[in-house]
């Protein structure tokens, strides 16, 4: 059974920081591209940043420069620095994986259960 379990949301001010964290764990073969999600109430979930195994990275354009992806493969972890934050900002924050659980299976996504992440002075 594969987990992804999301860390670090909470609430913080206006210009303020937070740096999510996504952990997989469980059995699989290799986790390929790694993405955040988010998904304000009344809306639609988008994406926010995604990276590859290569650590090739893109960004939404509301993020960009601010919002940062990393992942330590070593750790099948990934991070989401997230600098400046506005109201905005505020939503669930879910964490995509897109792996493979056995060699010969083909490839499938997977989603953590969400973190809530206020921004509001």
């Amino acid at each position: 059974q594969v987990q992804l379990v999301e860390s670090g949301g909470g609430l913080v001010q206006p210009g303020g920081s937070l740096r999510l964290s996504c952990a997989a764990s469980g059995s699989f073969f290799s986790i390929y591209a790694m993405g955040w999600y988010r998904q304000a109430p009344g809306k639609q979930r988008d994406l926010v940043a995604a990276i590859s195994r290569a650590d090739s990275t893109n960004y939404a354009d509301s993020v960009k420069g601010r919002f940062t992806i990393s992942r330590d493969n070593a750790k099948n972890t990934m991070y989401l620095q997230m600098d400046s934050l506005k109201p905005e900002d505020t939503a669930v924050y879910y964490c995509n994986a897109n792996l493979r659980r056995v060699a010969w299976e083909r490839r499938s996504d997977y989603w953590g259960q969400g973190t809530q992440v206020t921004v509001s002075s």
